[in-house]
């Protein structure tokens, strides 16, 4: 922790705000997220089919327009992309607080997607523009921050439920329209890079950079994986018998490690290995996560015991992620080069959503199958075998020289 704060320190106060904003961001978005479905089917009367509806054009109107989001900010700039997505979160989510209406909830739903699509490649790109050749320890130091906004946000959130489900969204708001104020006081200005030129042409940029979808490509896999702390092992707790408060404990777990040993960790893997190094051992780690759990499963493990896997599982994921994304994330940016660096981030996070939608699906089938085959071990040993697969394609990338950047960088001054 005390890591953490000496590296936050050590930045000017562009990227400070910057780091400061993404706690923001997750805590305003986890202190009502988890409760938005319970709400929508209690307080608003909602049929099941119409919260799926809600949630899924949530999802819909954010990764569909990453791309879209990332090109604005090369074009008009980092900044009012930013202050855009915040002013817009902070309607939508009062919506969500002030109305029961279907149709208006579709639009705070929509708002609240589009929100993310618009401040999340922009303002990993100002990250990426304001740190320099330090991009790696501020993303290190931004994703400890952005662990730190989602252990906060559901214990915020929680708390405030006994005031009612308004309060809750009306303060989220407050948070985004607090963090629109601060954007606009202290990030820098200035016109986008790729200001002028045709949107084609920069679209046909990156989706022609064969190196970068070739790395995009290879990482796809990775959030599949990651994402199943919120799918598989959910499942496979309540499978168990650990309730929803052992739910609770992977992603208190999660949320820890992140913001205590993030830092560290990256400082370490720079010190010994190069950006592509330490992403293919990062993923390489996700993919044996889920070993414990494939083996578990064929095992009659009594019930204090059953959850040990399972929060195995949980910590070797997340130190693999915690591994990779900081050197991602700088990998992105140096691949984009000074100029569409937005647009880049927005195309990764498209096909991002692509892996987790593919994920979530290949998964959900896996344990369907599975349990029906008496192969309980089957869903897991899969997963580890695309992770391991998609360690391999980053070191074939690695080895051809593919990785623009990939030499060894220092994660501190």
């Amino acid at each position: 922790m005390l890591s953490t704060l000496r590296e936050f320190r050590s930045f000017d106060r562009s990227v400070q705000v910057l780091q400061i904003n993404q706690v923001g961001i997750n805590l305003g978005f986890y202190m009502l997220m988890p409760y938005l479905a319970q709400h929508l089917a209690g307080g608003a009367g909602l049929a099941t089919w119409a919260i799926g509806l809600v949630l899924g054009l949530r999802n819909l109107s954010q990764q569909g327009m990453f791309l879209v989001g990332g090109t604005l900010s090369d074009r008009l700039g980092p900044k009012p992309m930013i202050m855009a997505g915040c002013a817009l979160r902070t309607v939508g989510f009062a919506l969500f607080g002030l109305t029961t209406s279907l149709p208006v909830l579709i639009l705070a739903a929509v708002l609240t997607g589009l929100a993310g699509a618009l401040f999340n490649p922009a303002a990993r790109a100002c990250l990426a523009r304001e740190a320099g050749e330090r991009k790696v320890a501020a993303f290190a130091v931004f994703s400890a921050f952005y662990q730190g906004g989602i252990l906060l946000g559901p214990i915020v959130g929680v708390l405030l439920l006994g005031t009612g489900f308004t309060v809750v969204c009306l303060s989220a708001a407050a948070i985004f329209a607090a963090l629109t104020v601060l954007q606009w006081r202290y990030l820098p200005g200035g016109r986008g890079v790729a200001a002028g030129q045709p949107v084609s042409r920069d679209w046909r940029q990156a989706f022609g950079d064969r190196a970068f979808v070739s790395f995009a490509a290879a990482m796809i896999a990775s959030y599949g994986l990651s994402y199943q702390m919120y799918l598989g092992l959910p499942l496979e707790v309540q499978r168990v018998g650990g309730g929803e408060w052992g739910v609770t404990a992977l992603y208190v777990i999660a949320a820890l490690l992140g913001i205590a040993g993030q830092v560290r960790l990256t400082a370490w893997c720079a010190a010994r290995w190069t950006r592509g190094q330490a992403i293919m051992r990062g993923l390489g780690l996700m993919g044996l996560a889920f070993l414990p759990m494939a083996l578990a499963a064929h095992l009659p493990l009594p019930a204090p015991w059953a959850m040990a896997p399972v929060v195995g599982c949980s910590v070797l994921l997340t130190v693999g992620t915690l591994m990779a994304f900081p050197f991602e994330m700088a990998l992105i940016a140096d691949m984009a080069g000074d100029r569409l660096v937005g647009t880049y981030y927005g195309l990764y996070n498209l096909l991002s959503g692509v892996g987790i939608l593919a994920g979530n699906l290949v998964a959900g089938a896996l344990v369907d199958v599975a349990r029906d085959s008496g192969w309980p071990g089957l869903p897991w040993a899969l997963l580890a075998v695309a992770g391991l697969a998609s360690a391999g394609a980053v070191r074939r990338l690695e080895r051809r020289d593919r990785l623009a950047g990939a030499g060894r960088v220092a994660a501190t001054p």
